[in-house]
């Protein structure tokens, strides 16, 4: 049917065992190809374990993964150190460790919105402007999957807002999927048509509002009055500003969305 997604990636009861740990059991997960999913969890909750299963990184102690044939893969990791005093340019870096073309560099900066950056030394990039780098270099692959690693982390909200942002725009304009994996779920909730909850297995999964209102989740992430995870919405209409400058308007200082739309949220629920 012309109407069904393409399935990019297909996991079938996958075990991964480290050591004598069994870090994943029994995960079933699918993405298709345009979607946005995330994955939620603890700390050690198998979710990075995932990820590196699902770049071939790491193989599986049972079960089966499927990969659309001649699939690309772009991955931004949660961290790359770079020696401070080593001599490298944003271009230079985009060409390791395949020399890339000046056009398709410059075409994967602007993707990524930091095109004046090409010539400036990687050591002089503040958070955001890097994480924005490693991006560009993840879309030099032309993706047809984006993969990121707690990506922000590090970065504060107005960044990390900016970047989603930035992964928002990425998606609609090159139409590829986006799997990510994030604790920061005020901001990923919203921009996600799925939600996978981890816990060495899916605990729950699906829709944010349905996932956050989950037992599986609340569980997980908090519950009674004072930690449990509320969704909410508004509608607002404002502009972007650049580089996380506070907008005036509708949704607050900081807010750095750009068009009229119905937005979900994430926060927590105050005691009354």
């Amino acid at each position: 049917m012309s109407g069904t997604p393409k399935r990019l990636v297909t996991l079938e009861h996958i075990d991964v065992t480290l050591g004598h740990a069994q870090v994943l059991s029994h995960v079933d997960f699918h993405i298709d190809a345009g979607e946005i999913v995330t994955i939620v969890g603890p700390n050690g909750s198998g979710k990075t374990t995932l990820l590196r299963s699902i770049l071939g990184a790491l193989t599986p102690s049972a079960g089966r993964i499927t990969r659309a044939p001649g699939l690309r893969i772009g991955y931004v990791p949660q961290k790359l150190h770079i020696d401070p005093t080593l001599p490298l340019t944003v271009r230079r870096f985009l060409s390791l460790p395949r020399r890339v073309s000046d056009t398709d560099a410059a075409q994967a900066l602007e993707q990524a919105g930091v095109a004046a950056l090409s010539g400036r030394q990687i050591s002089g990039l503040s958070g955001g402007q890097f994480q924005r780098v490693l991006l560009a270099r993840a879309l030099l692959t032309d993706p047809e999957l984006l993969i990121l690693d707690e990506a922000t982390q590090g970065l504060d909200q107005p960044g990390s807002a900016a970047f989603y942002q930035k992964i928002e725009e990425v998606r609609r304009d090159l139409g590829c999927a986006v799997l990510m994996v994030s604790h920061e779920l005020h901001v990923v909730m919203a921009a996600s048509d799925r939600v996978i909850c981890l816990n060495g297995h899916v605990c729950c999964h699906g829709a944010p509002e349905h996932v956050a209102s989950a037992p599986e989740y609340r569980a997980l992430f908090g519950s009674g009055t004072h930690g449990a995870l509320a969704l909410y919405r508004h509608d607002h209409n404002h502009r972007h500003e650049e580089d996380g400058a506070e907008a005036q308007d509708d949704c607050g200082p900081g807010c750095t969305h750009d068009h009229t739309h119905t937005h979900t949220h994430v926060a927590k629920e105050s005691a009354q």
